[in-house]
């Protein structure tokens, strides 16, 4: 991680069900980021560009309506959408984390994805997170992320990765993401609410102290002793499409956006009602204190007794494929390798993707 790094958290109103001028308000966004100096800018869950706030307010048929509605304001990765934003990270200067509702990469397929976009500062799509399990009622919109989900991403300010809404209540990831060599990550939300006694949740008054991100986020620092970059739905009520104020009901999108460092306290408290872009500046400083008290990675593990087992790849109808190679990592391994055994890193690079294209042909077994 860089020693000095700015992280912001974009507290913006997506214009919803509208992919295109929410386009224009992401660029925009990202401009105003790359003025302020902002290294890292994390936008919240499906900013791209609809939560479903109806959820439990309408019927079936009325529900399937409604998610079609998503599919045509969701976006494809890659797709023309991707596109821009990464040219608008490349003119901004501005390393970018996005949620999205994604539409499914598999022929003939039209599910939606609760998914987080990665992009960096030099205008590439380093690759994406889908949420894992989607929430409750979530399950009628979404489908289930994979194996090849879990990752982490080398930027140029760090190792950033990312987790949505309640994937930061699954306990087995936070030990995963940290083996993951996360630095960073981006925790997207929609909004923050109050949780009532039966575990419901109604939308919580600005600053309510019975909201489980506060303590989520926290904690998660703590355990895994990264910053975390919290970026939580804003929609005012003007926001909210004409013929859909009558179902909105579930309208969580208040705000509390905020920053934590790796000891759990707060860079940037909670930020609500108001359109914003919460920054604070990050120090590597601050995570190597924290490692020295506990560190989840070193020498405050136990992986002799207690150990983490997760799965990398992902099911195909053709079956199992493996997650995305590193690259980052591989190009890190093989500089080292390059310079112990005198070879030209392109070279050697050549080499060793050669090789794994023999490996990876299929074996002809004969029989005779």
């Amino acid at each position: 991680m860089n020693e000095r790094v700015r992280v912001g958290a974009a507290q913006i109103a997506p214009v919803f069900f509208d992919k295109t001028r929410t386009l224009e308000k992401t660029c925009a966004t990202i401009a105003e980021a790359g003025r302020m100096g902002v290294d890292l800018l994390v936008f919240p869950e499906t900013f791209f560009a609809a939560y479903p706030f109806w959820r439990g307010a309408v019927s079936v048929r009325r529900s399937v309506e409604l998610q079609v509605r998503m599919q045509e304001s969701a976006i494809a990765i890659p797709g023309p959408e991707t596109e821009a934003i990464a040219q608008a990270a490349r003119e901004a200067h501005v390393n970018c984390v996005i949620g999205v509702n994604e539409r499914d990469d598999r022929l003939g397929s039209l599910t939606l994805y609760n998914t987080l976009l990665f992009v960096s500062r030099d205008g590439r799509v380093l690759g994406r997170h889908r949420k894992l399990m989607p929430t409750h009622s979530e399950r009628v919109y979404w489908g289930m992320g994979d194996g090849r989900d879990l990752r982490t991403f080398a930027f140029d300010v760090g190792r950033v990765g990312g987790l949505i809404c309640y994937e930061h209540h699954m306990g087995v990831l936070r030990p995963v993401m940290a083996a993951l060599g996360e630095e960073i990550h981006a925790a997207v939300w929609p909004g923050w609410w109050a949780v009532e006694r039966h575990l419901g949740a109604k939308r919580g008054e600005p600053g309510a102290r019975t909201c489980e991100i506060e303590p989520a986020i926290r904690e998660y620092a703590v355990e895994n002793q990264v910053f975390v970059v919290s970026s939580s739905w804003y929609l005012p009520e003007d926001a909210i499409p004409d013929d859909l104020k009558d179902v909105m009901t579930y309208n969580l999108a208040v705000g509390g956006s905020a920053i934590v460092n790796p000891a759990g306290i707060y860079l940037a408290e909670p930020v609500f009602g108001r359109e914003t872009i919460v920054t604070a500046d990050i120090t590597a400083e601050e995570r190597r204190l924290a490692k020295a008290y506990f560190d989840a990675m070193g020498h405050y593990s136990r992986f002799d007794v207690v150990g983490i087992n997760w799965r990398e790849d992902g099911y195909t109808p053709a079956g199992p494929r493996p997650a995305p190679r590193d690259r980052s990592r591989e190009a890190a391994r093989l500089a080292a390798l390059a310079v112990r055994y005198g070879v030209a890193p392109e070279r050697l690079e050549a080499f060793v993707e050669a090789a794994l294209g023999v490996l990876e042909e299929p074996t002809e077994v004969s029989g005779r």
